[in-house]
């Protein structure tokens, strides 16, 4: 295997995991400690 082509897949697995570990905090069980800013502060 190239070196570029090495370079290139851990890039992309690297993306893909920031990703999924984006939309797991998002949207899994740690999403129950995120607060919604602007439901604190209603007028």
């Amino acid at each position: 295997m190239e070196a570029a082509m090495a370079l290139n897949i851990s890039i992309c697995a690297s993306l893909v995991g920031l990703a999924g570990y984006a939309i797991y905090t998002a949207f899994g069980p740690p999403a129950k400690e995120l607060n919604d800013p602007f439901e604190d502060h209603e007028d």
